[in-house]
């Protein structure tokens, strides 16, 4: 049966993104009056972004997300290493972290289990690790899911939305595997609340968008 619309507060799902790369300091501040004004639980910026992101929402309840090896994932170890731990003492608590995909498909699973582990120890945050589930074969998906939870993160993250967005399938898929040990992120593509609500039905615990106001206004208008 699908989640009925009112059950849920579609809003305390949202990462509210701005990751548009002309994306201009005005677009930040707007996007962190809306996260703070919708309660969605953070903004995700680039990590040039940061630094403004927090002290936009000091004392506030959003917190501010920043992707690290964005959107490819090929920069190297000790540049992803190096840019969240800049992340976190410019103040982000939650990390959208690339896998290095072409690791990936060479079986490269011990490099990317260090290169995950060590983001997780060295910043103590939510991390959370983009999978790019559009091109990864099923046997690919589950691997790269096993290798990024042994390692420590806290989430696996469908998309960046670079390369195709989120689906039903593959997010069902990341719950099937997972058994509940970490949250799913849905990403990429999610433009209507029908979408968002079978999302979420379908093991999604987090949604990132850059439509999040428009989400929460259909989400109203379908309740009224």
């Amino acid at each position: 049966m699908a989640i009925a619309n009112s059950e849920i507060d579609i809003a305390s799902y949202i990462d509210h993104a701005v990751l548009n790369p002309t994306a201009i300091a005005p677009e930040i501040e707007q996007y962190c009056q809306q996260a703070d004004q919708y309660g969605f639980p953070t903004v995700c910026v680039y990590p040039c972004a940061v630094s403004q992101a927090v002290e936009l929402l000091k004392d506030k309840p959003p917190q501010v997300c920043v992707v690290i090896g964005f959107p490819t994932g090929a920069t190297t170890s000790a540049v992803k290493l190096y840019e969240a731990q800049e992340a976190v003492e410019n103040g982000a608590t939650e990390f959208d972290v690339m896998i290095n995909l072409g690791w990936l498909k060479e079986g490269r699973s011990e490099a990317i289990y260090q290169e995950i582990a060590a983001i997780c120890e060295e910043t103590q945050q939510t991390i959370k690790v983009i999978l790019e589930t559009n091109l990864l074969t099923d046997t690919e998906k589950r691997l790269a899911a096993e290798i990024c939870m042994d390692a420590g993160a806290a989430y696996l993250k469908t998309s960046s939305g670079w390369f195709g967005g989120a689906t039903v399938e593959d997010v069902r898929y990341l719950k099937q595997i997972s058994k509940g040990r970490v949250g799913i992120k849905a990403s990429g593509g999610i433009k209507t609340i029908e979408q968002a609500l079978d999302l979420i039905e379908a093991g999604a615990t987090r949604l990132g968008t850059s439509r999040g106001v428009d989400l929460v206004k259909q989400q109203n208008l379908n309740y009224e």
